[in-house]
């Protein structure tokens, strides 16, 4: 009996700590690292928020990939100044956008990270959002370190290299996250048929639905 008493008094000094840290964080309107840490232990083992890195959106505010969590999302790799299948790939995205029924638009976002974050800032990003008009409610635009980005395109299944001219060859694909960040669908190529896509992302959203109501 006393063995075990010794045991739980550091899991109880745990709690409390835990308990305090929350109050304060709470009062203080942030997540205690607790709370983070329990977060971040839900995804599973197949979602890409597990990532530690961090991003920069075209706001300047710096976070992880788990901020996307809630929402299926529809995701490209790109970079600004690309001249020919970036933009294509944006555009069909905003048909993707465009296309679903006005309920499950509302549930899905839509995300763009760089390949080019050396020239792509927070400045260069926004700008893009400007001239391509993109809602700020419903997408993301991001940018990270050359290791991080690196690491996510290796997951996401694309390729690119910088070219002489400072352009990029690159695959051209639109992935679909479900809410909990992982892969469930991709699109390979440009101007390609979107209704499969539509359905995943349909199909997706509802799932997202149940497992809300489920949690509450």
């Amino acid at each position: 009996m006393k063995r075990f008493t010794l045991l739980m008094l550091p899991l109880a000094v745990l709690a409390a700590s835990c308990a305090t840290s929350s109050r304060d964080a709470a009062s203080a309107g942030k997540l205690s690292c607790c709370a983070t840490n329990l977060v971040a232990s839900a995804f599973t083992d197949k979602s890409l928020y597990q990532l530690d890195s961090t991003w920069t959106n075209d706001a300047n505010h710096v976070h992880k990939l788990g901020v996307l969590r809630g929402r299926v999302q529809v995701v490209a790799m790109f970079f600004a100044s690309c001249t020919y299948a970036c933009p294509i790939i944006a555009h069909d995205m905003q048909r993707i956008e465009a296309a679903l029924p006005e309920n499950v638009r509302a549930r899905t976002g839509f995300t763009l990270v760089t390949i080019d974050p050396e020239r792509d800032t927070p400045e260069a990003l926004h700008a893009y959002r400007a001239a391509r008009k993109l809602s700020t409610d419903r997408w993301t635009l991001l940018g990270g370190t050359p290791d991080d980005t690196l690491e996510l395109a290796a997951l996401l299944g694309v390729k690119f290299k910088r070219e002489a001219t400072g352009q990029f060859a690159h695959s051209n694909l639109i992935t679909i996250l479900n809410s909990e960040g992982e892969i469930i669908h991709q699109l390979v190529g440009l101007n390609q048929d979107i209704q499969e896509t539509m359905k995943r992302i349909v199909g997706a959203t509802t799932n997202a639905s149940r497992l809300h109501t489920t949690r509450e």
